[in-house]
């Protein structure tokens, strides 16, 4: 861990110049004194580390302390910056290694791509965290120890026991043999199998997990994408769906749409709004999509559906009835 950290201090020095040792430290996330000593080490080592007194001093390299890759050029060098989602990363626990290295990236790449590469988070932003109407992905929050364990694991290729809370059930230990890990909207899933049969975990839900020291069974090769479509289709297509008929405004056809698992009917109704035969994964879907919409949508049938978002609505008026 300290060799991994050095080589960052060293990074960060030849990519921003002078740093006080507070900046160090936060960025290193460790404290004052250890930048100290780290600096220390790398005099002792030979790296030409200065410090400069007063009230702008702090640390700096010797000019000209550099290397270069060439074998990338400026668009394979902007591709590997985008590609290097900070969102993707930190579902399985790998946000701290992506700033690693995409430090070690801008720091390889040579002069003359260096200036657009700093430049990227300024003129590409990829996925934020809130949309144009201030709504934020909320992402999975998973332990890092957790997700580490279960990493380890798909990457060695072993057998690994997790304690997993399925929806409504008390917790339970299992053992599993991984396939791979996905991550979805911010979503992390653990794809493995279970005694001969396909699983798929979500990782928000595993309280612990253990890589055990048994091979795991797994396919030579595996195309990850397919797999995870096949398994998509299957809980799309299972469970206890339900058919609905909805009256919606035209304009957020498609929002509602997008988390159907299929329209079977759609006509326009004499006041131009749509009226469509919507089915759902389950009644709780239905409920949670359309409640989305507020007004701009009404369930015409079942009618147990429209009791429960009449319900819904009777507690968020008695909420807002009277003075705060």
């Amino acid at each position: 861990m300290r060799a991994d950290r050095l080589v960052s201090l060293v990074l960060l020095l030849r990519q921003r110049g002078r740093l006080s040792a507070a900046t160090l430290a936060r960025e290193l996330e460790v404290s004052a004194r250890t930048v100290l000593r780290d600096i220390d080490a790398l005099s002792a080592a030979g790296v030409p580390v200065y410090a400069e007194r007063g009230r702008n001093g702090g640390f700096a390299l010797l000019p000209g302390f550099q290397t270069e890759l060439t074998g990338l050029n400026h668009d394979e060098a902007l591709a590997l910056l985008v590609a290097g989602s900070r969102r993707g990363a930190q579902a399985f626990g790998l946000g701290s290694a992506l700033a690693s290295a995409m430090l070690k990236v801008v720091d390889a790449l040579p002069e003359s791509h260096r200036t657009t590469a700093a430049g990227v988070a300024e003129r590409l932003l990829i996925d934020p965290e809130n949309d144009l109407l201030s709504r934020r992905a909320v992402a999975d929050d998973v332990p890092d120890v957790v997700v580490a364990e279960i990493r380890r694991a798909v990457f060695a290729g072993h057998q690994v026991r997790i304690r997993y809370q399925a929806v409504s059930q008390a917790p339970k230990w299992r053992t599993v043999h991984p396939i791979g890990l996905v991550t979805v909207r911010e979503q992390g899933y653990l794809l493995a199998t279970r005694d001969g049969e396909d699983r798929t975990y979500r990782l928000s839900r595993v309280l612990a997990a253990e890589e055990l020291d048994k091979p795991a069974q797994r396919p030579d090769r595996v195309d990850l994408g397919r797999a995870w479509q096949e398994r998509s289709t299957r809980f799309r297509t299972g469970g206890d769906q339900i058919v609905t008929l909805v009256r919606i405004r035209p304009e957020r056809r498609e929002e509602l749409a997008r988390t159907a698992l299929a329209i079977h009917a759609e006509e326009i109704g004499p006041d131009e709004w749509l009226q469509l035969e919507m089915v759902f994964q389950d009644s709780r879907h239905a409920e949670w999509a359309l409640w989305q919409l507020a007004a701009a949508a009404e369930v015409l049938a079942p009618q147990s559906l429209r009791a429960a978002l009449h319900k819904r609505a009777t507690a968020i008026a008695a909420t807002y009835a009277g003075p705060a």
